[in-house]
């Protein structure tokens, strides 16, 4: 009896205490999913094996999307339409010089006025100077795309400054500091972790800068193509690379590869902390590259506004068991557009009118689904925009010679077939497509 009334007399003051500290979290915790999205900067499809923690802890325990694609393959672009969900020809972002206009909701803004804690640790849009954004709680930033790997000057919530050591580490010294902010809060929590890795130059962490000494050479039949002559002119007049400079893109290549250890290490320590928090199944990670990277096929080296795959397909995965309850590859296309709807829809928030991507969630619970996506990029060679089927990819480029690749005979895409007779009904309807996805949308 002593006992329950030293409880009694002691509950109020205890209830009193837990109302000005984190307690309040305890009692009040909006059961909401939280959301991570990590974007990876210029890595490219086929380098997961590289990044064995990610590949196991997200890809292989959630969906891994075998045919993800950035709708605009060059980072600014690609991380507008991850945030508004829109097509670069409708949110007005087509180059790393254009400013995404507060007109486009971003579903940043969107969790934000809808009780959600938020926060961005790296880059945000190569258009931005670095400054914290109000929609964002917590900002950890640069300015643009410009940060040196070792000892970068980073704005810290308004605050510019220059910190000691490797950047990956930094990055994740910071997303530890924001997860435990959020631990502490009484609402769920959006993070948007924008990796500096594998942007060039790539460099990688002490650590790792000698590894992977005898790295086997990249030679796909695309390398170095012998004959460009099918291909629009401003790649055909590309001379071929000359052996100083495949040199140089193998260094470049083994140099982006080993940046990505130190990114797979944050990713590891997420997921751990995620666990230690109670919150790992109730969070939806996300993982994209904002674009994918030529490592010499057809004659490009380190070029990513190309129409071709390894420009446009990117490692893509989502981890959530409560959506995903076992892990699997998933074919259909999918894009980086199809990130905001997805987290709107589990947020339980009303999607924007106009919005080109479409909610995941009707995927993985067997509704119908696209059969075609659009790429699009505004390269100084010349715009191009296409379709892109389970088995073709049609482009047309702006004043310059139009591309279709039957990627189930040609998967490296040789063999331009739009002169074949064989293949104009094909070409078409796939030109009707192009046309009626290239229509802009009211904002």
């Amino acid at each position: 009896m002593t006992m329950i009334k030293t409880v009694h007399r002691f509950l109020p003051m205890f209830l009193a205490a837990c109302l000005l500290t984190s307690c309040t979290a305890f009692f009040s915790k909006d059961r909401r999913p939280n959301f991570i999205i990590i974007i990876s900067d210029d890595q490219r499809i086929g380098t997961m094996q590289f990044m064995p923690q990610t590949q196991a802890l997200i890809f292989g325990q959630g969906v891994d999307f075998a045919q993800g694609f950035d709708t605009t393959p060059l980072c600014c672009p690609s991380r507008a339409s991850i945030f508004t969900g829109l097509l670069a020809h409708n949110d007005g972002v087509e180059t790393n010089e254009d400013k995404l206009n507060d007109k486009y909701q971003t579903v940043i803004m969107a969790l934000h006025k809808n009780g959600y804690y938020t926060g961005l640790v790296g880059k945000y849009l190569n258009s931005w100077l670095g400054e914290p954004r109000p929609e964002f709680d917590s900002w950890v930033s640069w300015p643009g795309s410009v940060a040196s790997y070792q000892d970068p000057n980073i704005n810290v919530n308004g605050q510019w400054g220059i910190h000691p050591g490797y950047i990956t580490d930094i990055e994740n010294e910071y997303v530890m500091q924001f997860l435990d902010q959020a631990s502490k809060q009484s609402k769920p929590f959006l993070l948007i972790y924008a990796a500096r890795a594998p942007h060039a130059p790539a460099v990688p962490a002490p650590e790792d800068k000698n590894l992977l000494q005898n790295l086997p050479p990249y030679r796909p039949p695309s390398f170095n193509e012998a004959d460009v002559s099918n291909k629009p002119g401003s790649i055909s007049s590309i001379p071929p690379m000359t052996p100083k400079q495949i040199a140089a893109n193998d260094d470049f290549r083994r140099r982006q590869i080993l940046t990505l250890f130190s990114l797979d290490r944050n990713v590891g320590n997420i997921v751990t902390k995620l666990q230690e928090m109670g919150q790992l199944d109730n969070t939806a990670i996300f993982y994209i590259s904002d674009n994918g990277m030529q490592w010499g096929e057809h004659r490009l080296s380190a070029d990513k506004a190309a129409e071709y795959e390894e420009s446009v397909r990117v490692p893509f995965a989502m981890r959530y068991p409560p959506l995903v309850s076992k892990p699997y590859i998933e074919n259909h296309l999918v894009g980086n557009i199809d990130i905001a709807p997805t987290i709107y829809d589990l947020a339980g928030i009303s999607l924007p009118a106009n919005m080109d991507g479409t909610s995941l969630v009707k995927l993985l619970t067997g509704g119908a689904w696209r059969d075609h996506i659009l790429i699009e990029s505004w390269p100084e060679r010349g715009y191009w925009a296409g379709i892109r089927t389970d088995r073709y990819v049609y482009v047309e480029t702006q004043d310059d010679m139009s591309e279709l690749y039957d990627l189930q005979a040609d998967p490296f895409e040789l063999n331009n077939l739009i002169n074949n007779p064989q293949y104009q009904s094909v070409i078409t309807d796939l030109k009707a497509k192009l046309q009626t996805e290239k229509q802009p949308r009211s904002p």
